[in-house]
């Protein structure tokens, strides 16, 4: 069909030199900065020695059963609402409360006395867990499309370098420096003030993903804001709601319609249960080690140390899995169970061992076959939908996981169900991931049977290549189709580091730019990634 006029008009613009450079380099090196710095918490490592130890003198018991039982609790109750907030509010204000929700838990951990003050401490860590997803989500809101790659690969990367740098700079300042987790604790107060003067500076976008979509970015071209702005803003009012309404049953329907397909709805399955599992071990794993090895001397205790390691080798799979070539339409359910019961396996070597050593090395490796299967679930997921949906997707399966891992804390670890020791709570998670292992390989069997009985055809190749979006666009319209006038891009897992990461039949992600799925949060030394 022939441009429109306006269309025409635009043309030059679009290719002329790019107008935004200049304060694009501007925002990459500052945000980039603002996220390296927020993760500067060289004490987070060491908080549950720092509270079993002489400086607090809580119990076991009282920190196992009754302090981080309410980090899940109150996760599970701000996840939501942080959600929403952050897309209405636009970022900057969600970062802002984070950063004073990460000064009210240091100066809850170094002012605090009793049980009480410190659950208050975990309540004010769900938050700044659960709005971890701003600083992601913020920066896709403030440049073109084009960009978006790019900056998920800068921004991620800062993370995982102050993760790093965080736990290194712990692990020499109690190791070599001999300074006490009270003054490491001071540390990360003092950076983590800095890190809010920060944000302080940060610019507010003009649009957001669902509340604020009608307002345009500056210098960008009208064929890079089709996808955030569908047509003319309806009349305020009645007809608004109603359209808002309209368009949130279609995203309901459309996400219904969307489970169909194999292969989305086995990793949003690998998503809520293995993620569950993975945080529950990476909550409760730090009271294991103090039980391994007490925290009697402060020089001898390496969490920091081993912090490190699994961020660092978590990057590092992380990258790998982007290279990893296989048909994951065939593959997928074995290559999940198999990594899942390596996971038990680690789980099980963590509650047997008598030493710390292996206790360490087990963690780091668990860490890593998690990180290995993330940006794997992450393009499979995104790959067959909008950036709507999308978002919608792994909202949905963040919320199962944590009620899921809120049901298993309530049962196991809180002292008004089973109330278990860290050592019987690890056999419970041992078992819970054998039993996945096992269902994830039967599942795989049952398929193989399935298609065996069909007559020993194999899959056309040409369907074997085929991506979770072709196999959608042949089972009917999507939301973008019916919605937003086109058909949707090809979303882009969230580092740049998976710009190789494979289609789900073993072929890498086109070039063009795409708009990003719901980005993960970043890694904690406390809280994994």
């Amino acid at each position: 069909m022939p441009a429109s006029p306006a269309a025409e008009k635009q043309a030059p613009a679009e290719a002329g030199p790019d107008l935004e450079q200049k304060p694009w380099r501007c925002l990459v090196f500052y945000l980039c900065f603002y996220g390296f710095m927020a993760q500067m918490r060289p004490g987070e490592s060491f908080i549950t020695p720092y509270l079993l130890g002489p400086s607090k003198n809580f119990t076991q018991e009282q920190v196992t059963n009754e302090i981080m039982p309410v980090l899940s609790y109150s996760y599970m109750l701000v996840l939501v609402p942080i959600f929403l907030l952050t897309d209405y509010l636009r970022y900057k204000p969600v970062l802002l409360l984070q950063g004073l929700s990460y000064i009210s838990v240091w100066l809850l951990l170094l002012l605090g006395r009793s049980v009480l003050h410190m659950q208050l401490m975990e309540f004010f860590y769900s938050v700044t867990m659960a709005a971890r997803i701003a600083y992601s989500s913020y920066i896709f809101s403030l440049v073109r499309p084009a960009r978006y790659q790019r900056m998920a690969g800068y921004s991620r990367a800062a993370v995982l370098l102050g993760v790093f740098t965080s736990s290194v700079l712990g692990q020499l300042l109690v190791t070599a420096g001999g300074v006490s987790f009270t003054t490491l604790n001071y540390v990360s107060l003092a950076f983590l003030t800095f890190s809010l003067l920060l944000a302080l500076f940060l610019k507010r976008p003009k649009r957001s993903l669902f509340f604020n979509r009608g307002k345009p970015l500056r210098g960008a071209s009208p064929s890079e804001l089709g996808p955030m702005r569908p047509g003319p803003a309806p009349p305020r009012g009645k007809l608004q709601a109603a359209c808002k309404d309209f368009v949130l049953a279609r995203m309901l329907r459309e996400l219904g319609t969307s489970l169909r397909l194999p292969q989305l709805r086995l990793w949003s399955l690998w998503w809520v249960f293995n993620s569950a599992g993975y945080y529950l071990i990476v909550y409760y794993v730090h009271i294991l080690w103090n039980v391994v090895r007490p925290a009697t001397d402060s020089a001898r205790v390496y969490n920091g140390a081993a912090d490190a390691a699994s961020t660092l080798l978590g990057a590092m799979t992380s990258f790998a899995a982007g290279f990893l070539k296989i048909r994951w339409a065939l593959w997928s359910k074995l290559v999940i169970a198999g990594i899942t019961a390596m996971q038990a396996g680690l789980v099980f070597l963590l509650l047997s061992s008598p030493s710390i050593w292996p206790c360490y090395a087990a963690f780091v490796l668990f860490r890593g076959f998690y990180q290995f299967l993330v940006p794997i679930a992450t393009f499979q997921i995104a790959s067959s939908l909008s950036k709507e949906l999308c978002a919608l997707v792994f909202g949905v399966n963040t919320f199962f996981a944590t009620i899921l891992k809120t049901v298993i804390t309530l049962i196991v670890a809180d002292k008004r169900g089973l109330g278990l020791v860290v050592h019987a709570q690890f056999q419970v998670y041992f078992v819970y991931f054998l039993v996945l292992s096992g269902l994830y390989l039967l599942w795989a069997m049952l398929d193989g049977l399935w298609h065996f009985r069909r007559g020993h055809q194999p899959l056309p190749l040409a369907q074997e290549l085929r991506s979770p979006m072709e196999e959608k666009a042949a089972q009917g319209p999507s939301l973008q189709d019916g919605c937003l006038g086109g058909p949707p891009p090809h979303p882009h897992p969230e580092d740049s580091t998976w710009a190789s990461a494979p289609t789900s039949q073993g072929q890498s992600p086109p070039a063009p730019a795409q708009p990003p799925p719901l980005p993960l949060p970043p890694p904690s030394a406390r809280a994994g990634s």
